[in-house]
């Protein structure tokens, strides 16, 4: 008798399934995959010691790197976490604004998601439709935020901006193209015979181990298990929303498709909901008597100071919707944690040194001494935020509960006892973002 043998293979990082960040390191015994170590840690930047190391409102920006693919998720998160510490409260408009951010983010990951894995298995035409439909949402986000990706829109106390007027519209004209984008995408996979096969029965996992392990997100729920913290758990005006929770039966890659793909539709009605019960509120961008920022510094340092409540401030992208009439219907009205109005930084000394208090060491923000942990729906599962205070401007400790970790944790469950042709679909579905892998 022929004794089997077996054989060791490195797939990653160096390899483009494995982005760069994985390392499987694989037990073969000709195409079946007996045994499945995963190494990760590639992306590790420390972002936990250095929220540490900053104010409360400059941990923003690094949440944004986190996931990468629907950073204003991350944003939000984190900032629902230090205003529950800190018990403050946002304005319903704000609280809608960041509805709105997290829905169009979430679309954008699960495009990202379905996309990269269809090309990944030679679906590229898939690819450059989702990428496509991708492109006018991170338009969406850019008129909205003043960036693409990285946008650090959501602050502590609200959003940074109102949204810009013909926004509504905008978005309902995006949403025709990703709609068509999709069902273009849902005709050339969802009954095509090579993606069947290469999906369906594939990365299996039961409810029971998929509730074992942690998991949660697109991927849970494609095990059959309809938990949705937005829910399960509601935050900010997710209550007052009517939207489905798709779910899948047999827990497979097929089914993590079907749920993502079903979630991009439900995200849009979210949002066209949210356009119709946001509350009315002044938008800066539409009164007439408006200076430049420039025009309005040198107004007051000329010692014109009584004309400057004539007027509104006016400003580039990055701060539009930041003055006067805008920002109480989107950020607490609390000067200890918000940035002052622009009318009020440009216009007199007390709105200046109120600015630069705010961002100064040792001056901005002060959380009340104690902990908490909030998590919201991310577009991979439970993104949450744990929080310490010491009563300084900067938190004490921050621990990030990342949503891909556990599922990246069952890996080797889904890989053995398959071929390496399937570890490609399957490693796709778990979506692994390593940015809040390694954090």
């Amino acid at each position: 008798m022929t004794e089997k043998k077996t054989y060791m293979l490195n797939m990653g990082p160096a390899h483009p399934a494995m982005h760069g960040v994985i390392r499987l390191i694989l037990e073969l015994e000709g195409e079946r995959v007996l045994n499945t170590e995963v190494e990760i840690g590639y992306l590790h930047r420390a972002f936990e010691k250095h929220a540490e190391t900053e104010t409360w409102n400059n941990v923003v920006p690094w949440t944004d790197r986190l996931n990468y693919v629907s950073p204003l998720i991350n944003n939000v998160g984190y900032c629902l976490a230090v205003e529950k510490l800190g018990g403050i409260i946002v304005p319903e408009r704000g609280q809608y604004l960041r509805v709105i951010a997290s829905e169009i983010s979430r679309q954008t990951d699960h495009l990202t998601c379905i996309g990269a894995g269809a090309m990944e298995m030679g679906a590229f035409t898939v690819f450059l439709y989702l990428i496509k439909a991708r492109e006018y949402l991170y338009q969406l986000v850019d008129n909205l935020t003043g960036a693409r990706v990285t946008t650090s829109s959501t602050r502590i106390g609200g959003v940074k901006a109102d949204m810009p007027e013909n926004f509504p519209a905008a978005c309902r004209e995006a949403f025709k193209q990703v709609r068509e984008a999709v069902a273009d995408s849902d005709r050339l996979l969802t009954k095509n015979r090579i993606f069947m096969d290469r999906m369906e029965g594939t990365g299996v996992m039961s409810r029971q181990d998929a509730i074992a392990y942690g998991i949660t997100g697109p991927f849970l729920r494609g095990c059959g298990v309809p938990y949705d913290l937005r829910r399960a758990h509601p935050y900010l005006i997710y209550d007052r929303l009517d939207f489905q929770i798709p779910v899948g039966v047999r827990g497979d890659n097929f089914d993590r498709y079907l749920v993502r793909l079903a979630e991009i539709e439900q995200s849009m009605r979210i949002v066209e909901q949210c356009f119709k019960q946001i509350p009315d509120g002044m938008h800066s961008l539409a009164v007439a008597d408006m200076k430049d920022a420039f025009q309005y510094q040198d107004a007051g340092k000329a010692g014109y100071t009584a004309l400057l409540p004539k007027y509104r401030a006016k400003v580039d992208q990055t701060l539009q919707a930041c003055g006067r009439g805008a920002r109480e219907m989107v950020a607490t009205a609390d000067r200890s944690v918000v940035l002052p109005v622009k009318e009020d930084t440009y216009g007199n000394i007390e709105g200046l040194m109120n600015h630069f208090e705010m961002i100064m060491w040792n001056w901005g923000i002060k959380i009340p001494a104690g902990e908490t942990y909030f998590a919201v729906e991310g577009g991979n599962g439970e993104l949450g935020f744990h929080i310490v205070s010491s009563g300084a401007d900067r938190p004490y400790r921050v621990r990030c509960r990342p949503p891909c970790l556990n599922p990246m944790a069952a890996l080797p469950q889904l890989l053995n006892g398959g071929y390496v042709a399937d570890i490609i679909p399957t490693f796709g579905s778990v979506n692994m973002i390593a940015g809040e892998l390694d954090r």
